[in-house]
């Protein structure tokens, strides 16, 4: 590659940084940290620059998430990852919608920050184990370990999401006619039996602070939309490499809604209505392996 590698991997770094880091503000300033860190270096020592680049990417993203852990124990309502808007190109990467999806952003929150950083760097971006190790302080025999244990426990919560694009479609339409007719009957066809819906406002809009589970409770609470269905506008972009709801109420961005779709209905909702998380929305963002 020509010109300065930070610049041609910059792309990559900031999806490293996303997936560890679950919010794209955070990731933003892990980037520039990195950037401003590489300025420093002599570049005559590197053999590997896209290998350096993610080891400095991934130290700094460490220490940001042992930050944003104290942060987030102060967090009104459910926590979740930042949405970003995506392009059909990550849509098409089975393995890289996946792994950005709000779904399993959301199941890697749940680990320990060297278990998610070895997890995402070996899951992910296939990076050598030795490499890993460097970046995290651990020996290579340690990180197989860690990334084995992260495995098994990434394994037994992520959600099935072998489903086409067309069919995620398809099962979201269903959902949102259904919403906007206040259709209860509709609802309880387009949900699982278990759908769990978690909704994150950070105590900025109206927001269930706790998870609502099962389609009953779910389609009741849902089926109240209907009256301000006229008001409302809903789209259907890409978020996370996955087919999502935007609502814009009266003209105003008001909540982001993803899915997990399985055997043809709704199992997980989860919808973004922090104001602040929602900004990212009216921009692609450039997510690369």
């Amino acid at each position: 590659m020509t010109g300065d590698p930070f610049t041609a991997h910059r792309s990559l770094l900031f999806t490293v940084a996303y997936e560890m880091l679950g919010s794209a503000a955070d990731a933003d300033d892990v980037v520039q940290e990195t950037w401003l860190r590489w300025a420093e270096v002599d570049r005559s020592e590197i053999r590997d620059a896209r290998a350096y680049l993610v080891r400095m990417v991934t130290r700094q993203a460490l220490n940001r998430l042992r930050t944003m852990s104290r942060r987030r124990e102060d967090y009104v309502g459910e926590w979740l990852p930042e949405p970003l808007l995506t392009s059909p190109d990550v849509a098409d990467d089975v393995e890289l919608a996946e792994s950005v999806s709000i779904a399993m952003l959301t199941v890697l929150e749940t680990l320990a920050p060297v278990e998610r950083a070895v997890l995402v760097l070996r899951e992910v971006f296939d990076v050598p184990y030795e490499e890993i190790a460097e970046a995290v302080d651990k020996s290579p025999a340690a990180v197989r370990q860690i990334a084995h244990r992260a495995r098994g426990h990434v394994a037994a919560r992520r959600p099935r999401m072998a489903v086409s694009r067309a069919e995620q479609q398809q099962v979201v339409d269903r959902f949102l006619a259904a919403v906007t007719a206040g259709d209860i009957q509709g609802l309880m066809d387009v949900l699982a039996p278990d759908v769990v819906v978690v909704a994150d406002s950070g105590g900025l809009a109206p927001a269930a602070r706790r998870p609502i589970t099962g389609s009953e409770r779910v389609a009741n609470a849902l089926s109240r939309f209907a009256q301000f269905a006229p008001r409302v506008e809903i789209t259907t972009p890409l978020v996370n490499g996955t087919v999502a709801a935007r609502i814009d109420a009266g003209g105003e961005f008001d909540t982001a809604i993803t899915f997990v779709v399985e055997d043809g209905r709704i199992t997980r909702m989860y919808a973004m209505r922090n104001p602040h998380k929602l900004q990212r929305l009216d921009e692609v963002a450039e997510l690369r392996r």
